[in-house]
């Protein structure tokens, strides 16, 4: 072997050498897919969030358990408003007139049986309006100013609701408020004053009254 031949050897054999072991390297990585180590995990799958309601009843009587009027009577809990003409808080009958000093008392139960504790429960008058219904009736047009009520809701103080004649039974009044699953009755004494002559016969006063939960 000539001595320029083994010259060659001896330089290109350390140039083979590492090529080879790159080589293998790649072909290691190939097979392994990557150089890894050790491993923990956690997924929470279960992640949820669910709205609460509010859902307001009404029943006649003192802590009545049948309700006659629910908030989502006619209508969707994305309404949750309904009108309920099945309970008359004044009492009143079709059948039923009251004579001058007459006091007729109504008790009516509320219960939330929705999801939420309402934060503010409240009760709107529409105001007093006056009509005749049936004939004969009186030329009073004034009936509204002669009837008192006095409302009271239970825990609270006789006439803590209001006290006053229909006629000024016009603001909104704030009321102790509802949790979840609980209920408050309200008493209503309406007194036609003593006072009252014929002119006042036949006639009926109305007061259209809205009750309000918010969260």
């Amino acid at each position: 072997m000539s001595p320029i031949t083994a010259a060659k050897r001896l330089r290109f054999t350390p140039l083979a050498l590492t090529t080879v072991l790159l080589s293998a390297g790649l072909l290691s990585l190939s097979v392994t897919g990557t150089l890894s180590g050790f491993t923990a995990q956690i997924t929470n799958s279960a992640n949820t969030v669910t709205t609460g309601s509010l859902v307001l009843q009404e029943g006649v009587g003192s802590n009545a358990t049948t309700f006659t009027c629910t908030s989502v009577d006619g209508s969707s809990i994305t309404t949750n408003a309904s009108t309920c003409s099945t309970v008359n808080t004044f009492g009143g009958t079709g059948s039923q007139t009251m004579v001058p000093g007459q006091t007729v008392t109504q008790t009516v139960t509320f219960k939330n049986s929705g999801t939420l504790n309402a934060s503010t429960f409240t009760l709107a008058p529409a105001g007093c309006t006056q009509s005749a219904p049936t004939a004969p009736a009186g030329s009073a047009t004034d009936l509204c100013t002669k009837l008192s009520v006095v409302v009271t809701q239970s825990g609270g103080t006789t006439g803590g609701v209001y006290n006053g004649t229909l006629a000024a039974f016009t603001a909104q009044k704030p009321l102790t408020t509802l949790a979840a699953g609980a209920s408050t009755t309200f008493t209503f004494a309406v007194t036609l004053d003593g006072a009252a002559t014929n002119a006042y016969q036949g006639l009926q006063a109305s007061v259209p009254m809205t009750w309000t939960l918010n969260s």
